[in-house]
């Protein structure tokens, strides 16, 4: 007698003729052998499409540094940024490479993270353990995701350091052991200051009793980061066309065996790393505008929203995202790469890309990944059905650095500096189709005066909007890792 199953079950009978019916088809075969023995993504690729990608763009910025590495780390938000003022700092120096310290710039992060999130702590004390609320600050506080106004707001209080001033090292290199720690003490001091909450302490009490466990998470800071440096000594070559304050610039003889000149270097010292920004980074970092592309019915065009718990620095500026259509966005982006300024992007970077291909890696399109082919399956979604979904969202940012438009003027491809080293991708580079960006894509980060007027009237003057991070936006504008 035949089984009887719940209605809406799994039927053995129809998935056992599934399975015998599966290899009379060629097709299926074929496609079985290749995934089997090599993955998804070698057996997907379409190589006729790939090999049309080429890096040769019309609009791209020559001086643009060497590619950086953020190793194994969520810092990209901190490197795309970086690389965006870097270039400032170039400029000024008329030098061909220049970088900031990521590491100073993550030790202040992660110690803003921790007190802001113990602030959340306080906030919350009087909600159960296990509401929402709660339940996001003991899982997400001490993450390396953030977003670029957070690397704005640690200049504006921090400053920058170069890069040899504090070095990469263990811990920044492959921070998950360092972050299994900050999270044990962050998890130790919300339950602690839960208690006194709930023993009556007030407002006051617990952020005297938080000052203790701040100073616990500097103590552990310094141990993997080093301590970050007060005041510095600069010395650094620079180019003949350095703008910086002709006083402060020394000759030395016979210090370039290119030509036999006299090396230039730029020395100040016992500079602060504030110090330091305000004097060679000629950069403001809050001359800004965060464009996001979330198209949907419950995600309108023209919005501004914060992400509630999403700001990391108590008194620094609060984050903010507009929500524009895509060519709003998509314009900003090429108005400053023709200006000749990089800008910050941000997209889901693991849909369509077969990073671990060798012979043609480093690009993001949308046909060059045959899965339709491969599997006999329909998976196209647009990006408004992949919000709702959570199907997508921004999970890398990266810097644009050039773009190839088309006869009507619209982008056909972007250039994209990674932080994945040079020897990732093409040289350190990804190409990006424009189809792909715009299914994939759904940020850019621009200088205010790459925004038309309607624009920067709605960043200035729309009322914010608080979207709790569970909801539909909420997640859309979780923070990249």
């Amino acid at each position: 007698m035949a089984p009887n199953h719940p209605e809406g079950a799994l039927a053995p009978a129809k998935s056992d003729e599934l399975t015998a019916s599966f290899s009379a088809d060629r097709a299926n075969r074929v496609a079985r052998n290749a995934v089997t023995s090599m993955n998804v993504h070698p057996a997907a690729r379409n190589v006729s499409a790939l090999r049309t990608y080429r890096d040769t763009f019309g609009v791209s910025r020559p001086r643009t540094g060497k590619v950086t590495n953020q190793r194994h780390s969520g810092r990209c938000w901190m490197f795309s940024a970086y690389n965006v003022a870097r270039a400032a700092t170039m400029e000024l120096l008329d030098v061909d490479d220049f970088e900031f310290s990521q590491v100073y710039g993550f030790f202040y992060d992660k110690l803003e993270k921790f007190n802001v999130g113990l602030e959340y702590v306080i906030e919350t004390a009087g909600l159960p353990l296990d509401s929402r609320e709660v339940s996001h600050l003991l899982e997400h506080t001490m993450g390396d995701g953030n977003y670029y106004p957070a690397a704005m707001n640690l200049i504006r209080k921090w400053g920058l350091v170069p890069k040899d001033v504090m070095p990469e090292n263990a811990c920044s290199k492959d921070a998950d052991q360092m972050n299994a720690q900050l999270r044990r003490l962050f998890h130790k001091s919300a339950m602690e200051l839960r208690r006194l909450a709930a023993a009556g302490a007030g407002t006051g009490e617990l952020r005297a009793a938080k000052e203790g466990m701040v100073a616990d998470c500097h103590r552990v800071l310094c141990v993997c980061l080093g301590e970050p440096p007060l005041t510095f000594d600069l010395e650094v070559p620079v180019g003949k066309n350095c703008s910086a304050d002709a006083e402060k610039i020394v000759e030395q003889e016979g210090g370039d065996a290119t030509d036999g000149k006299p090396r230039r270097l730029l020395v100040d010292r016992g500079i602060t790393p504030l110090e330091f920004a305000e004097r060679y980074v000629p950069f403001d970092p809050s001359d800004y505008v965060q464009l996001e592309h979330m198209p949907g019915e419950t995600r309108p065009f023209g919005h501004v929203y914060h992400r509630r718990f999403a700001d990391t620095m108590a008194g620094g500026v609060p984050l903010k995202f507009l929500n524009v259509e895509f060519e709003v966005l998509e314009d900003a982006a090429v108005a400053s790469l023709r200006a000749g300024v990089p800008c910050e992007m941000a997209c889901d970077v693991a849909q369509e890309f077969p990073r671990k291909i060798e012979d043609l890696p480093g690009i993001l399109a949308t046909d060059t990944m045959d899965y339709e082919g491969l599997f006999g399956v329909d998976f196209s979604m647009d990006r408004a059905e992949m919000l709702d979904a959570r199907e997508t969202r921004n999970t890398h940012a990266m810097t644009f650095q050039g773009v190839e438009l088309g006869s009507d003027g619209r982008p056909v491809a972007w250039r994209i500096e990674n932080s994945w080293g040079a020897d990732a991708c093409r040289n350190g580079y990804i190409i990006a189709s424009a189809d792909w960006y715009r299914l994939y894509g759904g940020e850019v980060v621009v200088r205010r005066e790459f925004v038309p007027p309607e624009v920067l009237d709605l960043w200035d003057n729309a009322p914010v909007e608080e979207v709790a991070p569970w909801t539909n936006v909420g997640c859309a504008l979780a923070p990249r890792h």
